[in-house]
């Protein structure tokens, strides 16, 4: 699967949400089912405002020429060591120049925003979720853990194939008594691989490990993948959980 194909998978949950990207999910469902990609797909995915910014901002860091060089997808999603080569300088410039937080948080949370770079922010999606998009909205809806947990990118161990479902044991996002985030027991998780017709995951097993955004599977990935994952999502929570916590639940 080459990189463009792949950053489709992780951006189809969101787009078939409405929430990211153009209004063709329709067509990037099309892709993912047929398993290919052309220029027609790069210039949907050159769409999403949040997503590109940071492929390409990864891509030039690590003297990549293609911002969808498949490296540069995974470093993203999942956490490589590309991410390793970020300046901290680097990251608060992209979000101040080229995501314009100044603009969505007040003084007081860009400076906390620049303690967690200089603690050890990444560009990795898990950091953005966790730490840079506004949540004071979104808290005041019901639910808000749970949709805060399909935001990031998540994965688990699939323990049934039934049909057009799957089911897998992966960690969800917890709170504890102090308003405090992490990664808590597995748990199982029932997702459709089949939508509209269409499968989004053919090929997967039990034992399987997949990859999840919105409730959507992304892909198979390896178990050092998965571990990564949880590494890097880790150390965003860590940050997270320096500022005062919004009420999660």
């Amino acid at each position: 699967m080459d990189g463009v194909a792949r950053c489709a998978r992780y951006s189809f949950g969101p787009n078939h949400l409405h929430m990211c990207g153009p209004d063709m999910n329709q067509e990037v469902l099309a892709y993912i089912n047929a398993g290919t990609s052309d220029q027609r797909l790069t210039n949907i995915l050159k769409q999403f405002k949040t997503l590109y910014p940071y492929l390409s901002a990864i891509a030039h860091a690590n003297h990549i020429p293609d911002p969808f060089d498949h490296q540069v997808v995974e470093a993203y999603w999942l956490g490589n060591h590309l991410l390793d080569n970020i300046s901290p300088k680097t990251l608060y410039r992209h979000t101040t120049d080229l995501l314009q937080i100044t603009k969505k948080m007040d003084p007081r949370s860009m400076d906390m925003i620049k303690t967690k770079i200089a603690a050890g922010g990444l560009m990795h999606h898990s950091f953005h979720v966790l730490n840079l998009w506004d949540h004071k909205k979104f808290f005041n809806k019901e639910n808000n853990l749970s949709e805060l947990d399909k935001r990031r990118i998540s994965a688990g161990r699939v323990t049934k194939v039934d049909g057009p479902y799957i089911t897998l044991k992966r960690k969800p996002l917890t709170i504890d008594q102090q308003n405090k985030l992490s990664l808590g027991s597995p748990l199982s998780t029932k997702i459709l691989r089949r939508l509209e017709g269409s499968s989004l995951l053919d090929n997967v097993q039990v034992g399987n490990f997949v990859s999840l955004h919105w409730d959507s599977p992304c892909e198979i990935i390896t178990a050092q993948q998965y571990k990564n994952l949880n590494y890097y999502t880790s150390l965003s929570i860590k940050l997270a959980n320096l500022s005062p916590a919004p009420v999660y639940a």
